[in-house]
């Protein structure tokens, strides 16, 4: 089912394509995401644009709470930027940290490549009960 949804969004995320975010690993209950940076990822400080940061934990979040074949949306997600990043590569890793009937929680960090804690994000996710990817 992961090699499915790993699929599944490499084709389908267009967004993530776009801003040249790759998915590496997709498991049960966890994911991860790279992203090369390039100028593209910067903002007028010259660092990496917190919307790349948090595209790229999205997409983390995403894979590992659709990781199971039911589709699953956001309902919320809260990021904390700890670190600039400038240059290199940002790896995000999303676990499943909790989870009810409809409602799952899940942390992601995202590092860069010196394992820098750059940001850390918690997301909900809503169940639909459907098997859809």
């Amino acid at each position: 089912m992961q090699r499915i949804v790993k699929d599944y969004l490499e084709k389908k995320d267009k967004f993530a394509k776009h801003n040249s975010i790759k998915l590496i690993k997709v498991k049960e209950g966890y994911a991860v995401t790279e992203m090369e940076i390039n100028e593209n990822h910067l903002n007028a400080a010259e660092t990496v644009h917190g919307g790349a940061i948090f595209t790229l934990a999205d997409l983390a979040l995403g894979a590992a709470a659709n990781s199971f074949g039911v589709l699953n949306l956001s309902l919320n997600a809260t990021i904390s930027y700890i670190k600039t990043a400038r240059a290199g590569k940002l790896r995000a890793v999303a676990k499943k940290i909790s989870e009810s009937k409809k409602i799952s929680v899940y942390q992601v960090e995202v590092k860069d490549d010196k394992d820098n804690l750059v940001a850390v994000m918690q997301g909900l996710a809503y169940s639909k009960d459907k098997n859809t990817l």
